[in-house]
Parts: C-alpha cells; sequence; structure tokens
C-alpha cells in the first residue's frame, strides 16, 4: 500500500490507537476541541514527550486532511500549545526555559521531556535533543500547511534559529561539528558526540521552513548552508543495521530524493541496508530483541520511499509491500492485547508511530498537495 493510498481499514486503526494515547477525541465538537487539554501520557515529564508529540500532531494533521474534519486539525493546535506550555519551561512549571518568553515560546528550545533530571546519574535525563527538536519543526511547519496560518512555520523558524547555535560549533569551519544532547537551557553539552542523522534531519527540516516562509525564502540560509558542509562529508559513509535509524533515512531523505544527488544516493544506500535487514533475518528474531516502535520507524520510511519511487518501484513493489507486513504481522497482534510486549512507559510512543506507519499522511511530501 502507497503512503497516500489510504484505506477505510488504515483510517479506524490510526483512530483506535491515537484515542488509546489522546483520549476518546472522536466523539469532540468543534467548540469542545478548542479547549481540549491532552491528557498526561504515561511517559514523559509532567506527562509530555516532545517526540510523540510532534507525531502526535502530524497524525492529527493526517486525520483531519483525509476526513476534512477540522476538528482534528483544532486537536492538533491545542497539542501544540500544551507542547510548548510544558516542555517550553522549566522542569518545575514556573518559568519559560531562558530565552524564551510568552511572546516567544520558543527561543530556549524545547526540552525532551525524560522523567529523570539532567544530571540523573543514569545518564538517560531531561535535556535537549536535536533530533526530537527538528522533527517538532517539522510538525508544526505542516501545520502552518494544514491551517493555512503561517504564523506555526514562523514559530519553527524560531525555534530553528534558537537552537542552531548551540548545537553546531566551529560554524566557519569547513567542516562543522554538532553536539547530539545539550542541557535544559542549552548552556553545555550533555553529550559532545555528532547524531548520524542530526545535519541531515537538520539541513532538510530547514530548507522545509525556508520554502514555505514566502516572505523571507533565505530566511535560514546561513544554517542551511552550515548543514550542508557537514551533510557532504557523512552521506557517502552511509550504512546503518537499525531499524529505527533507517525508516528516518529513508523518510528524510524521501523530501529531496531525485532532486539532489546527496539525497537520491543516500536512499540508495538505505534501501541497501534495509533490504539485508528483511533478507538477513533481523525481523524472524524473537521480540524480546526487538521493540516495536522503532521498527514502526522502518515501516513509515518504506511507505514514504515506495510512494515517491512508484514508478520505478513496478516490479519491486511487492517485496516493500512483504516488508511493511512482516511488521505489522508481528505487532499488530501485540496491540490488540494490551500491548504485552511493550513496556508501559512505550505503549505512548508505539502507538503514535504504529498510526504513522499504517497512515504517513502529513509526513509525506505529496501529502497536502493532493487533499
Amino acid at each position: 500500500m502507497s503512503a497516500t493510498r489510504h484505506s477505510a481499514e488504515s483510517l479506524t486503526k490510526c483512530l483506535k490507537a491515537m484515542q488509546t494515547v489522546y483520549g476518546a477525541f472522536s466523539q469532540l465538537s468543534r467548540a469542545q476541541a478548542s479547549s481540549w487539554v491532552p491528557p498526561p501520557m504515561s511517559e514523559g515529564h509532567r506527562g509530555r514527550y516532545l517526540w510523540t508529540d510532534a507525531f502526535g500532531v502530524l497524525n492529527f494533521l493526517t486525520l483531519g486532511t483525509l476526513t476534512h474534519n477540522p476538528t482534528y486539525t483544532t486537536l492538533a493546535a491545542r497539542l501544540i500549545v500544551r507542547v510548548h506550555d510544558v516542555l517550553g519551561r522549566t522542569r518545575d512549571g514556573t518559568q519559560r526555559l531562558p530565552g524564551a518568553t510568552d511572546a516567544h515560546p520558543l527561543r530556549g528550545g524545547l526540552r525532551i521531556g525524560k522523567v529523570g533530571d539532567e544530571d540523573d546519574p543514569s545518564g538517560d535525563g531531561d535535556g535537549q535533543y536535536h533530533h526530537y527538536l527538528t522533527i517538532w519543526m517539522f510538525a508544526l511547519n505542516r501545520t502552518a500547511l494544514a491551517t493555512h496560518d503561517p504564523r506555526y512555520n514562523d514559530l519553527a523558524i524560531e525555534l530553528a534559529k534558537a537552537i542552531h547555535p548551540r548545537f553546531v560549533r566551529e560554524r566557519d569551519s569547513e567542516r562543522p561539528r554538532m553536539y547530539w544532547k545539550m542541557s535544559v537551557d542549552m548552556s553545555r553539552p550533555m553529550v559532545r558526540s555528532e547524531g548520524n542523522l542530526d545535519p541531515i534531519d537538520g539541513y532538510v527540516v530547514y530548507s522545509l521552513l525556508q520554502r514555505t516562509n514566502k516572505a523571507n525564502p533565505s530566511v535560514l540560509a546561513q544554517e542551511v548552508r552550515e548543514y550542508k558542509k557537514i551533510l557532504d562529508t557523512k552521506w557517502r559513509r552511509y550504512v546503518s543495521n537499525d531499524p529505527l535509524d533507517l525508516g528516518m533515512t529513508l523518510w528524510t531523505a524521501h523530501w529531496f530524493d531525485g532532486e539532489e544527488e546527496w539525497a537520491t544516493e543516500l536512499t540508495n544506500r538505505a534501501v541497501a541496508c534495509t533490504r539485508v535487514l528483511f533478507e538477513d533475518g533481523y525481523y524472524d528474531q524473537s521480540r524480546a530483541y526487538r521493540l516495536a516502535f522503532r521498527e514502526f520507524g522502518t515501516g513509515l520510511g518504506i511507505r514514504c520511499h515506495t510512494e515517491t519511487r512508484q514508478k520505478e518501484l513496478s516490479l519491486e513493489e511487492e517485496n516493500w509491500d512483504a516488508y511493511m507486513e512482516k511488521i505489522l504481522s508481528v505487532w499488530e497482534p501485540d496491540l490488540e492485547s494490551g500491548p504485552t510486549h511493550t513496556p508501559a512507559s512505550l505503549v505512548p510512543i508505539t502507538l503514535v508511530m504504529y498510526s504513522s506507519a499504517v497512515m504517513p499522511g502529513a509526513f509525506h511530501k505529496g501529502f497536502f498537495d493532493q487533499y
């Protein structure tokens, strides 16, 4: 099934999964939706987790666009407000993050929403992740397109401008460097290494924000150039055997696949690695060694990839459909029964990524052009 061939069954699956996370919202009137407060999730500090809620926003946009029901788009907007109010504040909730104001809520970035304090001895505490921030920027950008309200893209650009000089260092050098994780206030790096996809995410998402900003289509030109310098040194060495990494690579690169050399060749590399993962039996391993949400990330990438290249993939499409069905056949029964093989803290991220995998919608570059 291609990314835009949405069936009634897919719609039902998406609605059910999303309501498990965000409550029984399908019967809300638009007036009720306008005052809706997203319930706290079982993961995340104060019930909010940035990655999960970014997928939640995008899924709401998909539902609203496909059903022509503006209530779902209103719910996306309400979720955005709640995330900015919780994750755009200090952990005690008393003030905006440094640099931010009520008028400019994203100038201090956004916390991940990890339950543990940033100085948690486990190293898995709160902070700011570049790849979470770019997926949130993408969600804001898509909201601007769905609502025809440029303020959401303006907020995304505000966030982009705020975080870039904190995460990207040696910016004037031939090859800038990046930090993977910053402290809550972005004053110091928490993980000094560079994420595998962070510069790719930066280049793609910042480019999309520029395209949408008709008043100044070069508003992020410097930042885009700096990401591109890093990207040009990384994509030729790309290799991965991680399901989520491969899926998100296929998704990110599909925005420029066929337009720019790096994206076309990176897609080819990710496709080859994905085939190896399936054909070498990774997806036949016991579920005890796997996480459903990571494989739904693979599914999302597969769906976006096959829709983008559907003409040239005509002879291979059955293989890609089989890959997708293998993922769903393993995890859908588990979702129906509990899920019993997924820790409670991972249920929200699993369900929102499942929704995106079965119905990519807003994640696909051609979606809003068709509806």
